[in-house]
């Protein structure tokens, strides 16, 4: 039977008690969700740049994998929230860079809005180690 864990590790913005940043699902393999990542920094502070919110949500997407053992490598599935279809280019250029070759499955939405109006992009993720 799999063993499921939830955790918020440093090195990404900390919840409280309102979700986990991830669940690891641990039994013949390791499957890790992660919540989706928003331009908010480890201090709590959001990012104003939209194309800064990418970068933050890419670095918050790999500190909570690599305070699971993984990496951009071990993704399989990834899910991208914008409110601007303007960021489509910076958001691919960054996830292209961000995941060096890579090629998990994606799907890409455009939406009226997310959490906080001050957030302008959200990814979340599968992994599997």
């Amino acid at each position: 039977m799999a063993r499921v864990s939830f955790s918020n590790p440093p090195g990404a913005p900390q919840p409280g008690s309102r979700y986990s940043q991830a669940a690891l699902i641990e039994g013949e393999g390791r499957r890790l969700v992660l919540s989706g990542q928003v331009g908010v920094r480890p201090d709590g502070s959001t990012v104003e740049d939209p194309v800064a919110q990418i970068d933050q949500a890419l670095a918050n997407l790999g500190a909570l994998l690599a305070a699971h053992g993984m990496g951009p490598a071990n993704i399989v599935k990834v899910t991208v929230f914008l409110t601007d279809a303007a960021l489509i280019g910076p958001w691919r250029a960054k996830r292209d860079a961000f995941m060096q070759g890579h090629a998990p499955a994606s799907t890409l939405l455009i939406v009226a809005g997310l959490a906080s109006p001050a957030f302008k992009v959200e990814v979340e993720a599968e992994a599997v180690a």
